[in-house]
């Protein structure tokens, strides 16, 4: 058997024009599609050919097979998988294609598991042979995210065992994989610190999943009524955090741990991409706020720790809206108010940030007066906490906090207006259809005395109401939408004035054009009353179709407006500390 420094390629299949045409492109066709019937014809004429290259670049009919698309019949490919390893010899599995990668190799990096493990029952030697860059079958495994693929194979490796494995090896897989157990197993990898900067991109892995309503109930009822509540736990990453940032504490004074986290390290063994700008400033950008608190707690001087750019923690998360890095500033005392000091190389302070950054922010909100509520939130609660000299401090441009917000936000006054433009149209035509409806009743007239032909049907009592709600609603949204078409348009307006009015006038959009469906369907049902019953019955199924619809599309866009109105109050200082919620460590 080979060993794993030997390389042994398989053999391009150079037989004549026609042994090539009948033999090694039907049994192509036969590796892509799992067809062993037609595969085993071809193998009973020439045996050799489950270890001749097909094509110049694929390599053997495993090979093909291995990089077929199995999800569209995964038994039967696993099954000629199957057939064609039996007839293989232990050699003929380790054969390598133009590019150095066995079928086991890419199996791995494909994540198919099963194909996998078919081959390492005959071969378990496959698991050392490297490919592309180096790369054991387990590394290239995780470096593609296939994590079942990646706990098998290392379960298989007898946890990173044996001397082909290097250190090099062991951080890759760890830096692409990070997992709790295999620092457990090799608590020499803490030393990576690589670790931090893939971590500091993780804030949804490391921040502990949002509970249920109804548990986030019963547990405050718990601790109302005094019962003690298991702890929470703390999540995967989050442990993998404290393992690697407690050894470099451990190993490092403050100087090596700020020069770690403005230059994050480089894994140049495997040329891995790290953001250049650090691994701090990386987790402040993501808004991963457990992340830094980890940080804070062992070196609070992190708090007024200055990139090249002069800009703290704090600063960036103004910067990027990250509420939840932001709100440490209340938990960290005097501090804050140095913290609040600190400008950038252009003269902006923490206020004219606010504003400077407003634009990157559009993407991000429903709606342009939605954003510039918010945006005015933020303006007004960084305005609170900066001292009252640096509120009108003027930087390098001459420009003031307020100045810099005005400026960069003047588009978004024209994009909301543009906007209640567009819905105030829609409430126009409603007005003019339910207006034109309620002259033409279903039936007509009686031409004796002028009242509806069925004015003493109860459903058409429904109709005329119906229609009356649509006309009253839609009249009222039209309304409210001029009003704030021709009232005056200070950024200001922005903050509670106009997201009112347009939630009203949304709300009472929503229920003309439900109502004005409701006429509709009333209509059919005036009309085909004594007959064809199941004709408005389907009509009604129908439109209520147009309802949902608008019900879903806007829904979101209503949460919006009211967490824009009622909720926003309450997204800065928040009751639960984060910082120092558990006593003091000695």
């Amino acid at each position: 058997m080979n060993n794993n420094l030997t390389v042994c390629f398989c053999n391009y299949f150079e037989g004549n024009r026609e042994d090539y045409l009948n033999l090694a492109v039907p049994l192509y066709e036969a590796s892509i599609t799992s067809d062993w019937e037609a595969a085993k014809l071809i193998f009973e004429k020439r045996p050799d050919m489950v270890r001749f290259g097909l094509t110049k670049n694929s390599g053997t009919s495993l090979h093909v097979a291995a990089i077929a698309d199995q999800s569209q019949w995964t038994k039967k490919h696993l099954d000629f998988v199957k057939n064609l390893v039996d007839m293989m010899t232990i050699d003929d599995l380790e054969l390598k294609n133009k590019h150095s990668n066995t079928a086991f190799w890419i199996a791995t990096a494909f994540g198919d598991m099963e194909m996998a493990m078919i081959m390492m029952e005959k071969n378990p030697n496959l698991l050392n042979i490297r490919g592309s860059a180096g790369l054991l079958p387990l590394s290239v495994s995780a470096f593609t995210g296939r994590h079942s693929t990646v706990r098998y194979l290392y379960n298989s490796s007898q946890k990173m065992s044996g001397d082909h494995w290097t250190e090099s090896d062991m951080d890759f897989t760890l830096l692409h994989y990070v997992a709790l157990q295999i620092l457990k197993d090799r608590p020499e990898l803490a030393r990576n610190m690589a670790v931090l900067e893939v971590l500091a991109r993780k804030p949804d892995a490391i921040n502990r999943v949002e509970k249920h309503l109804i548990r986030r109930i019963i547990e405050s009822t718990f601790r109302f009524l005094r019962i003690q509540f298991t702890a929470e736990e703390d999540t995967n990453a989050l442990k993998i955090l404290k393992i690697v940032w407690g050894h470099a504490t451990q190993t490092m004074d403050i100087d090596e741990v700020e020069d770690m986290l403005r230059r994050p390290p480089s894994f140049s063994a495997h040329k891995t991409i790290l953001d250049s700008s650090g691994i701090l400033r990386v987790a402040t950008k993501m808004g991963n706020t457990r992340f830094i608190v980890e940080l804070l707690r062992t070196y609070p001087d992190l708090m007024l720790f200055e990139h090249e750019d002069g800009l703290t923690i704090f600063q960036i998360a103004v910067m990027h809206r990250h509420q939840g890095i932001y709100n440490l500033l209340y938990e960290i005392g005097g501090s804050k108010n140095d913290i609040c000091t600190f400008k950038d190389k252009s003269g902006d302070n923490m206020l004219h940030l606010v504003g400077k950054t407003s634009k990157e922010m559009a993407a991000k909100t429903s709606g342009a007066s939605l954003l510039m509520q918010r945006e005015l939130l933020w303006f007004k609660e960084v305005e609170k906490m900066m001292p009252p000299y640096l509120r009108e401090a003027k930087n390098k441009d001459g420009q003031t906090p307020y100045e810099l917000f005005s400026k960069e936000n003047q588009d978004l006054i024209s994009k909301g207006l543009k906007w209640m433009k567009d819905c105030m149209v829609v409430a126009t035509l409603i007005v003019t259809v339910a207006f034109a409806v309620a002259f033409t009743v279903p039936g007509g007239y009686n031409q004796e005395h002028g009242f509806p032909i069925f004015i003493h049907q109860r459903i058409f009592l429904v109709f005329v109401i119906a229609d009356a709600v649509s006309l009253f609603s839609s009249s009222t949204s039209l309304i409210v939408f001029l009003s704030i078409l021709t009232s005056r348009h200070d950024q200001r307006d922005f903050m509670y004035s106009l997201p009112k009015k347009l939630m009203i006038g949304i709300l009472t959009l929503f229920i003309s054009v439900a109502e004005m469906m409701v006429t509709f369907s009333a209509s059919f049902f005036v009309l085909y009353h004594n007959g064809l019953k199941w004709v408005p019955i389907l009509i009604v199924v129908f439109a209520t179709v147009p309802v949902i619809v608008f019900a879903l599309l806007q829904f979101p866009l209503f949460v919006d407006m009211f967490r824009s109105i009622y909720d926003s109050h309450y997204i800065f200082k928040p009751k639960k500390r984060m910082l120092y919620t558990t006593k003091p460590r000695l």
